[in-house]
């Protein structure tokens, strides 16, 4: 009997569903109507506020284009794993630079224009949403979210917080978990001292949702101080 589903994962899928046709729109109107290219930066600033508390859950949870990878695209990849080449340090940051400076030096050709920044904001949704799709077809569904450049800087500024706990005792390493995971993080192999240290951790719940063993967990708040 498969496992039914538990509300906070139907949560996630159906706020994906909701907030998924905001990168349809932007790719497919935004020539058209500049200001819908203004969605890039908002989503770049929750993540970077995100990041401050739990990591990269914009990137698992609230990421227009991670949910259309997630929801639509998982459905047609052929989920060959993700090359290690995009996983790479070196490489994610040098695709962080190149991105960024790309974006500065195109907005500083007319940094008065509000509609040219939209424009910039724009094409930048249509190259890096392009590639996000023909990785997602020939690798993975998040092939793109492991270098992603907002990702990287969520991992950089979060990766360490809200770490996913799993009890070793339970685990009876059938690597559903891995398997349910977005962004094909290795998790029994990436825990160490009941703690998944790998930083690209969405923060998603998909693994916890699928262990049938109960093994994975968040980490609980800390009790309150009741000294007077």
């Amino acid at each position: 009997m498969t496992k039914p589903l538990a509300p906070e994962i139907l949560r996630r899928r159906l706020i994906q569903w909701i907030i998924l046709p905001v990168v349809i729109v932007t790719v497919a109107l935004g020539w058209r109507w500049p200001w819908l290219g203004f969605s890039v930066p908002i989503v770049m600033i929750a993540g970077f506020v995100g990041s401050l508390f739990r990591g990269r859950y914009v990137c698992g949870n609230l990421c227009p284009r991670g949910a259309f990878l997630d929801r639509v695209l998982s459905r047609i990849s052929l989920k060959k794993g993700i090359p290690p080449l995009l996983r790479n340090t070196v490489f994610r940051w040098a695709m962080f630079a190149l991105m960024m400076g790309l974006m500065v030096l195109r907005i500083m050709a007319d940094p008065g224009n509000w509609m040219h920044w939209g424009r910039v904001f724009w094409l930048m949704c249509v190259i890096t949403t392009g590639l996000a799709l023909v990785l997602a077809v020939i690798f993975h569904p998040r092939a793109w979210c492991s270098f992603c450049p907002m990702g990287t800087m969520q991992n950089a500024i979060g990766g360490g917080k809200h770490l996913l706990r799993l009890d070793r005792d339970l685990c009876v390493e059938c690597r559903l978990c891995e398997q349910a995971c977005p962004i094909a993080i290795p998790i029994l192999a990436d825990t160490v001292d009941g703690r998944l240290e790998n930083r690209d951790c969405l923060k998603c719940g998909e693994c916890i949702a699928v262990c049938p063993k109960g093994a994975l967990s968040w980490p609980k708040a800390a009790p309150a101080d009741d000294t007077p």
